[in-house]
């Protein structure tokens, strides 16, 4: 049997149900091959599913935290696609088996004394279970929801229950989020949380930036702020375990390099986003690319995602 506990597991999990919640977003429901117990998780977590195509990624879990039989993730189909969310959609039919690894949590839900939810599209996938959370334990909370149009929001029937702690916002009908009626007026030891498409999160980061604490807000983004390669520079990465010195040219990722020099680093998504190839920072300071570090964290510069991350200076020193 599984263990119940956050740490990542390898699994071997089927489709036990699908559904389309919107023409373009399908729910699946996950269970363990053998009938086992799924790892515990908490609000702001996600699972990543390896897909038979090659590729992996990482999707929202937005079901019940206490249901330790059934994991729900729900995936929008995206126009651009590379490869994983068409496959989803089209490939993963009820009964099909899928590896997956999980559960990670960059994105938790911290004690607040009220709570402020910002979603934007599929964004909403991670609140849900923010939102039950705050609901049982009593602590007030507010939703805001856009979409590019009422039909293209999932969960709107779960959502309506709550009454009007919840405010949808279609853009077709009525425009822009208005981030300045929601977030106005923050109250002591409030925080807000938002997910959703880039230009969203940037306009909720520029509001807070003036209005509220410097740690009252939490982001999760869909995709890393990449690199400019056109404009990079090689580095040089010292290997502290095994003496190795290796040039990473502007091309190429650390990650790339160590992966050709023989150096195992677990790793996922390669984008910055899941976490998975986390090392530790012993000189140098890091230029971090991630969408999973904190602020904080950053700051310090004592870790890095190596998969997109480079460096501010012509070297870095990592504890590998």
């Amino acid at each position: 049997m599984l263990t119940a506990n956050d740490s990542e597991v390898d699994l071997d999990l089927i489709v036990h149900g699908r559904r389309m919640l919107t023409p373009d977003i399908v729910a699946l429901d996950l269970r363990a091959n053998d009938g086992a117990l799924l790892p515990s998780w908490s609000p702001g977590a996600h699972v990543e599913m390896n897909l038979a195509n090659g590729l992996s990624r990482q999707y929202s879990l937005c079901g019940d935290p206490t249901d330790r039989q059934t994991w729900t993730v729900a995936v929008l189909r995206e126009p651009s696609s590379r490869g994983g969310s068409g496959y989803i959609h089209d490939k993963l039919p009820t009964g099909t088996s899928v590896k997956s690894r999980g559960p990670r949590n960059n994105f938790p839900l911290e004690p607040a004394s009220a709570y402020r939810f910002v979603a934007g599209g599929i964004g909403i996938t991670p609140m849900l279970p923010m939102i039950r959370a705050a609901e049982t334990s009593g602590t007030p909370w507010t939703l805001l929801y856009g979409g590019r149009s009422l039909e293209t929001m999932a969960f709107r029937d779960e959502l309506a229950r709550y009454g009007d702690k919840v405010t949808f916002h279609p853009q077709d009908t009525h425009g822009l989020l208005d981030l300045a009626t929601e977030l106005a007026n923050p109250a002591p030891g409030a925080a807000v949380y938002s997910c959703g498409p880039e230009p969203l999160l940037a306009a909720i980061e520029s509001f807070c930036e003036s209005t509220w604490p410097a740690d009252a807000l939490h982001v999760e983004r869909f995709r890393a702020d990449l690199p400019d390669l056109a404009n990079a520079r090689p580095i040089e990465v010292e290997l502290a375990q095994s003496g190795m010195t290796l040039t990473v040219p502007s091309d190429r990722s650390i990650l790339e390099v160590l992966t050709d020099a023989g150096v195992m680093v677990d790793a996922s998504c390669e984008e910055g986003t899941c976490g998975t190839c986390e090392v530790v920072v012993l000189e140098g300071i890091p230029e971090h690319h991630d969408v999973v570090l904190t602020e904080s964290e950053r700051e310090s510069g004592e870790c890095m995602m190596i998969c997109v991350s480079r460096a501010k200076g012509s070297c870095l020193k990592l504890d590998l």
